[in-house]
């Protein structure tokens, strides 16, 4: 796959028939652990994917957005990403479960667009003010991706995820959007 521009990449809403991509590129416990947090466990299950969408995907008043990535030269799926938590009267949302899934696509630039485009429907499409995430300790790589796009470490969570016995701490991250406005990830380019 080549690299990502800025307009080679789209979100569309998740739907019953993006389950069994997600769920094969879901990976081993510890993966899933990594990109989708502490609500899922291992194996993934159509089930959890069932009440994931389960009245979602309502821009006016669903409290979480979730899409698949879709690379828009190919068409082809390359991820997924939900923005979550989504508080109206506090002008909040949450990033989370942040996947790029086609391994072709990893290290591409489209996990970065992935953050671009959501970031932008949470400040422009929505209105939100603030827009956290949070990511764990030891998955290095993706802290140092949510900083390149504005966003700021304000907390560490020590030990706040148990898994196969051992205690995983998170970093709380979050951008405003101010900060969004003035960064210059907010800006597109046609050229990418």
């Amino acid at each position: 796959m080549p690299r990502a521009h800025d307009h080679e990449l789209r979100l569309q809403y998740f739907t019953d028939r993006d389950y069994k991509q997600l769920i094969k590129w879901s990976g081993d416990a510890e993966f899933l652990l990594q990109w989708s947090g502490p609500q899922w466990r291992h194996p993934l299950q159509e089930s959890d994917l069932d009440t994931y969408v389960q009245d979602a995907n309502h821009p006016l008043y669903s409290d979480r957005l979730i899409y698949t990535a879709v690379e828009r030269i190919s068409n082809k799926v390359i991820g997924h990403i939900a923005l979550t938590r989504i508080d109206r009267d506090n002008r909040s949302a949450r990033i989370s479960r942040v996947l790029v899934g086609a391994h072709e696509a990893r290290g591409k630039g489209y996990g970065r667009q992935m953050i671009r485009e959501a970031l932008r429907i949470g400040f422009d499409a929505l209105g939100m003010h603030r827009i956290t995430l949070g990511v764990l300790d030891y998955n290095l790589q993706a802290k140092s991706l949510y900083e390149s796009t504005g966003f700021q470490q304000e907390g560490y969570m020590r030990d706040a995820v148990k898994h196969n016995n051992q205690y995983y701490s998170l970093y709380e991250m979050s951008i405003l959007e101010e900060e969004w406005r003035v960064h210059p990830f907010s800006k597109t380019t046609e050229n990418g």
